[in-house]
C-alpha cells in the first residue's frame, strides 16, 4: 500500500488503513521519539508520544501532502514535534539542579541524611563522569528500570546492572573519603 492509498483510505475512516501504517511505521517513530527523550523521559513516554502521531493520522489525515514529503518523512517530524513538547513539559517539572536531583532521588537521601551528607554526595556525584551520572540520573530520579535504561542507552541489561552497582559503590568509596 503507497502513501496515497494509506492517506486515501484513513480518510475514509477505514481502520485496516490505520493499523498497516501502525506497523510499516511505529519502529521508525519509535526511534525518532526516542532520540528526543532519551536522557529525560520514560518508555512509556516515547509509547505516549507515538501513540499521538497516530491518533493525529486518524483524526487529521487531509493535513498531509503528497507533493511535499514522504509520508514517513511527515509522520516523522510531527514524532519529532511532540517529542520536543513533552520533553519541554518533562523538564520544566523538573527544574532543580541536577546534583539535587539526584541527592533528593537516591536511596542513600532516603534515610535521612544531613545537610553536611547531602553537600558530601553532591560533591561525589560531580566527581563523576558524565556516563556514570547519567546511569545513576536515570535509575534513581527518573526511576528506569535496569531494562529501559538498556534500550535508551543501547547497551546489554547486565552491563547496566554492573555498572549502576560499581558507581553505588565508587560513590560509597567517595563518601567514606570525604
Amino acid at each position: 500500500m503507497n502513501d496515497r492509498k494509506i492517506i486515501s483510505a484513513i480518510i475514509h475512516q477505514d481502520e485496516q488503513a490505520l493499523a498497516f501504517a501502525v506497523q510499516k511505521y511505529s519502529r521508525l517513530l519509535w526511534k525518532t521519539a526516542a532520540s528526543v527523550l532519551a536522557n529525560a523521559a520514560s518508555v512509556q513516554d516515547v509509547e505516549e508520544c507515538v501513540a499521538d502521531v497516530f491518533i493525529f493520522l486518524w483524526q487529521h489525515p487531509e493535513k498531509y501532502n503528497l507533493e511535499k514529503a514522504k509520508l514517513s518523512s511527515w509522520l516523522s517530524m510531527i514524532a519529532k514535534a511532540r517529542a520536543i513538547d513533552r520533553y519541554r513539559r518533562i523538564i520544566k517539572k523538573r527544574e532543580l539542579p541536577i546534583e539535587e536531583i539526584v541527592v533528593e532521588s537516591l536511596e542513600y537521601a532516603k534515610i535521612g541524611p544531613s545537610d553536611q551528607e547531602k553537600e558530601k554526595l553532591r560533591a561525589c556525584i560531580d566527581e563523576l563522569d558524565e556516563k556514570e551520572r547519567d546511569l545513576i540520573i536515570r535509575r534513581y530520579y527518573y526511576e528506569q528500570k535496569p531494562a529501559e535504561i538498556a534500550i535508551a542507552l543501547d547497551m546489554p541489561k547486565k552491563q547496566v546492572d554492573n555498572k549502576l552497582y560499581y558507581v553505588k559503590q565508587k560513590i560509597k568509596k567517595m563518601m567514606e573519603r570525604l
